[in-house]
């Protein structure tokens, strides 16, 4: 009979899908510095990201734009999505390191463990030569949002650093599954985003077992504590996907497009299709709580 530990699965079954994503992480990963065409100059006559997935399309702002300032508004959203993902990545890695300290190397959660932590490092660096290919600045979430992402990094454990990894990947993972499939988007965006979808489906499946294993025989307290927790960290990283300078660095009216950004039906409804998946895996583990969904529908998650 395998052992169990309070709050812990069989470590038999983690054991198993550690193995499974080691293996699978051997046969099929990508090297960013080869696959991606850095060489060829920007070609501005394609997209940054699908159009559809921009925060003005559906908007009267978006219908007055040439299609050169509508190329370019999704170049500079795509490189601040980008941006943001580097900034999560860094506390992802943070949160796993803290999280493996000390343990068992031979285990094969801590072999998969380091193994997401050095594509977090490819992607983090992928992420960044690409946006700076798209000829955006670095988007930075602001100051508030920086430090209560210090705080997260280092406090957040167990169930609640799982989930929230697993918001964050999953709602990035919805929109680089459309933008790698369309033809209007810039080639190496492409590439970048079919490297990203491939290897964290791994990181997505380990997320989702880690925040299974931890809740297991949790009260109902520390799951209310654990869903609210995740709800605000989800809030933060998700409203700090698309930096409002990019508007300006696009040539718009920033009032404006902030305004009708705020306001825009079309790309709440993107957002809530994308995570309805996820709502439903975070309903199951107890984790969508009255006081969670409060943050979730005020980021149009839900």
């Amino acid at each position: 009979m395998v052992a169990v530990e309070s709050g812990v699965a069989p470590q038999q079954d983690r054991d198993d899908v550690a193995r499974r994503l080691l293996d699978s992480s051997e046969t099929l990963s990508y090297d960013p510095t080869e696959e991606v065409d850095w060489d060829t100059p920007l070609d501005t006559s394609y997209h940054g990201a699908s159009p559809e997935w921009s925060t003005l399309y559906g908007t009267s702002y978006w219908d007055e734009m040439s299609p050169e300032q509508q190329r370019e508004l999704t170049r500079q959203e795509a490189a601040s999505v980008a941006s943001t993902g580097i900034w999560f990545e860094m506390i992802l890695q943070q949160m796993v390191l803290r999280d493996f300290y000390a343990k068992d190397p031979t285990d094969p959660s801590f072999q998969w463990a380091l193994t997401e932590i050095a594509d977090e490092c490819r992607h983090s660096i992928m992420f960044a030569r690409g946006a700076a290919k798209l000829g955006a600045p670095a988007y930075r979430p602001n100051r508030v949002v920086v430090e209560l992402g210090r705080l997260f990094k280092s406090v957040a454990f167990g169930e609640s650093a799982y989930a929230a990894i697993l918001v964050a990947e999953e709602v990035l993972d919805v929109m680089q599954r459309d933008w790698m499939r369309d033809e209007r988007v810039a080639p190496f965006v492409r590439t970048i985003n079919n490297i990203h979808v491939v290897e964290e489906s791994r990181h997505m499946k380990f997320a989702r077992e880690e925040t299974k294993a931890r809740l297991q025989g949790s009260g109902k307290l520390r799951r209310q504590v654990d869903a609210l927790v995740v709800a605000i960290a989800s809030y933060f990283i998700v409203t700090s996907m698309v930096n409002k300078d990019v508007y300006a660095n696009a040539g718009l009216d920033p009032e404006r497009a902030i305004r009708e950004a705020k306001a825009n039906e079309h790309h709440k409804s993107m957002m809530r299709s994308s995570c309805a998946g996820l709502m439903e895996f975070l309903n199951s583990a107890g984790l969508l709580t009255r006081s969670a969904m409060w943050f979730y529908k005020r980021a149009n998650l839900i």
